[in-house]
């Protein structure tokens, strides 16, 4: 076995019986090496991933690894890498989990942005909106079977010979974070800080709209030949996805159209919810966008620098003559519910940084402990919060938040009684229905009509089976997973939880961009492990078409 680090580690062995046969080194970081090897039951090329990381000696985990091949293997799609097998071999005296891939033809998308940025300085626009319509076709297949990648990036696409995109290592994230393994801790996170989203920096749980966040950071950096956040350090670059706004793409390439600022800048915001709601959305907005206009080459601003989160030192250590008194304790008002805790408990509101995304309970900067996990290219990190008591951040101007949180918080109370006084009776959605309540104010009442108002979209439904038949856990073979409801219509939503017999309650807000009935808001959110024999009661936001 050859061990020589650039030569290749573990050329020359086989795995599984003799059947795969390691040949040459395809890439190598500081958690896993990727091969070129012969699989010779099949007679074909094959590549295969090999984890070297003291992990392989936990069963726990490479249990929860093989599960999460097994879900990726389900993966069928033109733009996804696909897995044909997995297991554990010995390999230099460790246990250590493989996957056996399809071997691509090609190289990976940052060799190919490099390429144009040696030439024209940036990838030319219409050709960078089309590989990221590619990639978002494989994450909406893998977010349609509740995967969320968690490290998209360059180094994670491949261009074949012929043009063709393709996804890998989606899974290897979720299976690292999975919790089960001495290297795991609560808040942890793994994925490279250069394309984290402020959910995942800030240690909170994420959903698919965490691989869209991802997507746009890569578009940023096709089109600009740069990333919108870089610094010296993870903690700062951390810092910056969390509290500082990206330039526009235009401002780097002067040759970009304001459609291409305005998807990057969607597809970054800070709060999950002011992000394109699904990949499907996001790639009709890219191809619709990529047909506007005219091909141009790059023209690049000469001396532009990305976002430096060069502001972490005086957010984390503010001067001595500038700190005063602890803000008062108690909720302070944000733009969207704090992400819930183990066993659905509320994690308590924090302040909420600049451009108001909320920070997690216990985090007042982006954690400040990392351990490299590294990579061939850009390097993959842990992200661990440290374990102290969460901070005083936010000093001497909070006392403004605070008031006008308590003012929205009257002007609620108030709001709430109104709505109860006009609106007695409720709304049972039709006899036979699960047994749910609603609260449904007057002011925003399916039944009332408004200027701009949009009926129901009927074409968005959800299979009955989602609910009778739900997908199993990963993390417990006891539990199921809960359906994700989002944007669906509300007819089949109900159907389907008349078919599993499941509880619900409902409330309603005013938004006309998806139409009259549209899910907007489920808890729990899609992807939950619950157990399918005590079922907790649904809690779901609708649309009533009038507009906000």
């Amino acid at each position: 076995m050859s061990q020589d680090g650039a030569q290749g580690r573990y050329t020359g062995r086989s795995l599984a019986g003799g059947r795969y046969q390691l040949r040459e080194l395809l890439g190598e970081g500081g958690m896993a090496s990727v091969h070129l090897a012969y699989d010779s039951v099949l007679d074909r090329q094959v590549a295969i991933k090999t984890l070297h990381t003291e992990l392989g000696r936990e069963q726990a985990f490479r249990e929860r690894f093989r599960r999460e091949a097994q879900a990726v293997a389900k993966l069928t799609h033109t733009n996804i890498v696909s897995v044909f097998d997995t297991g554990e071999d010995d390999l230099g005296g460790l246990t250590t989990p493989y996957i056996v891939m399809e071997y691509v033809e090609g190289r990976p998308l940052g060799s190919v942005l490099d390429e144009d940025v040696a030439r024209q300085g940036a990838m030319p626009a219409d050709k960078a909106l089309k590989i990221t319509a590619d990639v978002l076709a494989a994450l909406e297949i893998s977010h349609e079977m509740g995967l969320v990648h968690r490290d998209i990036k360059p180094g994670n696409v491949m261009m074949t010979k012929r043009g063709v995109v393709k996804v890998m290592d989606f899974g290897i994230a979720r299976a690292m974070q999975s919790g089960v393994t001495s290297m795991t801790q609560t808040g942890m996170v793994v994925g490279t800080p250069q394309y984290l989203s402020p959910e995942q920096a800030l240690g909170r749980g994420v959903d698919a709209r965490s691989d869209l966040y991802s997507v746009g950071i890569m578009l940023f950096q096709l089109v600009t030949g740069r990333l919108p956040f870089d610094a010296d350090s993870p903690l700062a670059i951390a810092y910056a996805h969390v509290q500082e706004e990206p330039v526009a793409p235009s401002s780097v390439n002067r040759s970009l159209p304001p459609a291409v600022d305005a998807l990057v800048a969607r597809a970054l915001k800070k709060n999950p919810n002011e992000r394109f709601p699904t990949a499907e959305s996001m790639r009709d907005e890219c191809l619709r966008v990529a047909a506007s206009f005219q091909a141009a080459p790059p023209s690049i601003v000469p001396g532009t620098q990305p976002q430096s989160g060069a502001g972490v030192g005086s957010a984390v250590f503010p001067p001595v003559d500038q700190s005063a008194a602890a803000p008062p304790p108690g909720p302070v008002h944000t733009p969207y519910q704090p992400a819930p805790g183990p066993y659905g408990t509320p994690q308590p509101a924090m302040p909420a940084p600049a451009y108001g995304y909320p920070q997690q309970a216990g985090y007042q900067t982006p954690p400040a402990a990392y351990s490299h996990q590294g990579g061939p290219s850009t390097p993959t990190y842990n992200l661990t919060p440290s374990s102290g008591p969460g901070g005083g951040g936010g000093r001497g101007g909070n006392r403004p938040v605070v008031i006008g949180s308590i003012v929205v918080s009257l002007l609620a109370v108030v709001g709430l009684i109104v709505a109860l006084t006009l609106n007695s009776g409720g709304d049972d959605d039709k006899a036979g229905g699960t047994g749910g309540s609603s609260t449904n104010p007057s002011t925003s009442s399916s039944a009332t009509v408004a200027e701009g108002h949009r009926g129901p979209d009927t074409s968005k439904t959800i299979d009955k089976t989602e609910c009778s038949e739900p997908q199993e856990s990963y993390n417990d073979p006891d539990k199921v997973q809960m359906p994700d409801f989002a944007f669906k219509n509300w007819d089949s939503v109900l159907e389907c939880l008349k078919a599993a017999g499941w509880h619900y309650e409902k409330d309603y807000l005013d938004e006309n961009t998806y139409g009259q009935d549209t899910v907007m808001k489920q808890y729990p959110t899609a992807g939950t492990d619950f157990d399918p024999k005590n079922p907790p009661t649904m809690q779901f936001t609708l649309s009533t078409g009038n507009p906000a």
